[in-house]
């Protein structure tokens, strides 16, 4: 197992930003990944898992303590039965399994970071989450010092949340297992409505799972979503902020700040989510507050192609970045009463 002293975690983010860490492991085996865990629990050391790095800010003093960085590999196939380890690429996975033939995570392309992270946000987009296909997640659960394999339904999984998000300091992912389908090349049913347009069919329709991979692929890309090292509208967490989830009464409170501040004719975005919860879209408050595409001008902004990205431009630091959020928090708040919530992982730092 590499270890390392003083080390650089800024690198090992897709924002490129944050300190460095006191020590730095990387594990390539579950049982390193293990053992690990173990020694910083048994000094009581403060113990940071990076997987892809792909949700994390870390705050520009660094992680005093153990970055545990999980480089597994694995990817077992059998029939419609996947099993991924905690540190498979999942851009990677998902190309494979539409190679395979097989439906369930196409529309999950381009995501980047690691399979061990998909359960802990419960990782969704475009219509797909990994709740539906996911069976088991293999863990090893800190606090009764053994490893474990919960359910799908024992994960409790939620909008962009899971029982690992809610108890970060007690599981660690190792293995994730899925159950996806064989339809015959086809792709799951078109969810999202922008996905099924592009496509020129209708929601509910299947396609070929390579093409709804490479037009979700296509879509990110027009987004800044995918990762790219020379485009600094990616050097970010993808989308910064949830999509708000109201009660009746908060969303008529919201509707009414929208059309006396809009106009009586908006109708702001808005979708059931269940329990008479409405669910309304960060990316429409965010513009509507003034906070338009490419917002800024200092080293931290909102991406030039999509307002729910905050991004580096290179020279920002995490204060930079925070201070960006926390505007657009404030201003959204003030504009429509609703308070967006960060979606990346805080280390060090907070909102």
């Amino acid at each position: 197992m590499q270890e390392l002293h003083d080390a650089p975690l800024a690198p090992l983010t897709t924002f490129r930003l944050g300190g460095p860490a006191t020590r730095l492991l990387t594990a390539t085996t579950d049982d390193e990944v293990i053992a690990a865990v173990r020694e910083a629990d048994a000094a009581g050391t403060p113990l940071l898992v990076i997987g892809g790095g792909s949700n994390l800010v870390i705050g520009d003093k660094g992680f005093d303590g153990t970055a545990l960085r999980i480089a597994t590999t694995g990817f077992h196939l059998d029939g419609t039965s996947l099993e991924l380890a905690a540190g498979e690429v999942w851009t990677d996975a998902v190309a494979r399994t539409v190679e395979a033939g097989l439906a369930g995570i196409e529309c999950l392309a381009g995501i980047p970071g690691s399979a061990g992270a998909t359960p802990i946000q419960n990782v969704g987009a475009y219509g797909q989450e990994v709740s539906s296909v996911i069976t088991e997640v293999v863990a090893y659960d800190r606090r009764a010092g053994e490893t474990v394999t919960i359910p799908a339904a024992d994960c409790d999984f939620s909008y962009r949340h899971s029982r690992f998000k809610q108890h970060p300091d007690r599981f660690v992912v190792l293995r994730v297992r899925f159950t996806l389908e064989d339809a015959d090349g086809l792709s799951a049913p078109l969810k999202y409505p922008e996905t099924a347009r592009t496509l020129g069919v209708e929601a509910g329709d299947r396609v070929p799972a390579a093409v709804a991979r490479e037009t979700v692929l296509k879509l990110r890309a027009g987004k800044g979503m995918v990762l790219d090292p020379e485009d600094h509208d990616t050097w970010s967490a993808g989308s910064f902020f949830t999509n708000p989830i109201l009660t009746s009464e908060e969303y008529a409170a919201f509707l009414a700040r929208a059309q006396e501040r809009l106009g009586a004719d908006v109708t702001p975005p808005a979708f059931p989510a269940g329990d008479g919860m409405t669910k309304t879209s960060a990316a429409w408050l965010i513009d509507k507050a003034g906070f338009t595409k490419g917002y800024g001008t200092g080293p931290a902004r909102i991406s030039t192609k999509h307002t729910l990205a905050l991004t580096n431009r290179g020279e920002a630091t995490t204060e930079d970045l925070l201070a960006l959020a926390r505007e657009v928090v404030d201003g959204v708040r003030e504009a429509f009463g609703v308070t967006l919530v960060n979606e990346p992982v805080t280390v060090g730092v907070a909102l």
